[in-house]
């Protein structure tokens, strides 16, 4: 696995680039988010990259941050998404947008971006939705203290219990938390949720 390159930015366009490496030159593929933070042709260029290898080439693709890198690997294990309707996906958005519209389950923004019809958006949809909202679970109950991870595995697993999905459940609880009503005891938390989400 290629993980990383750096060389000298020999050319670019905004799908590609031309990097030297110690007497080689690698053409990589890149989103237009990454282009807009080139250099200029000729200075040192560090590209987080991804080797796609098929029967008959092996492409390499390359991002400007992580969160790209990893969109782009969410995107092409969806059924049906390979890695150049992945790349043409990233070129339309960013990634936090991208991320707010499928955990919203906006259908029609994702319809919005090139080479997405209905079926795809929908397949990306059920395919993303429930790991995107774990992601940010994650990163949101690591910025909270012991206590308040507690309360909230607590109170998300009381308001799954109850119908509600994890992104309603998830999405109620750390609307409380931001307004700073994501005190008391427990059951006054799932009742101030619950509230929220009728």
């Amino acid at each position: 696995m290629i993980d990383l390159v750096k060389g000298k930015l020999r050319d670019k366009t905004p799908t590609t680039v031309n990097v030297d490496i110690g007497g080689i030159s690698l053409s990589i593929a890149i989103p237009i988010s990454t282009f807009d933070c080139l250099p200029a042709t000729g200075k040192e260029v560090e590209l987080l990259t991804y080797l796609n290898v098929r029967e008959d080439a092996l492409e390499l693709y390359g991002f400007h941050s992580h969160e790209e890198r990893n969109l782009f690997k969410m995107l092409i294990g969806v059924s049906k998404i390979g890695p150049k309707l992945a790349m043409n996906i990233l070129s339309g958005t960013n990634p936090d947008d991208f991320r707010r519209r499928i955990v919203a389950g906006d259908a029609g923004a994702l319809r919005a971006l090139p080479g997405i019809g209905p079926k795809t958006a929908g397949r990306i949809i059920l395919e993303l939705k429930e790991k995107l909202v774990v992601e940010k679970e994650e990163q949101f109950v690591r910025e909270m203290s012991q206590e308040e991870t507690g309360r909230f595995d607590e109170a998300m697993k009381a308001l799954t219990t109850l119908g509600y999905t994890r992104g309603e459940a998830f999405k109620s609880l750390s609307e409380m938390k931001r307004k700073n009503e994501f005190e008391g005891k427990l059951e006054d938390i799932i009742k101030r949720a619950l509230l929220s989400l009728t």
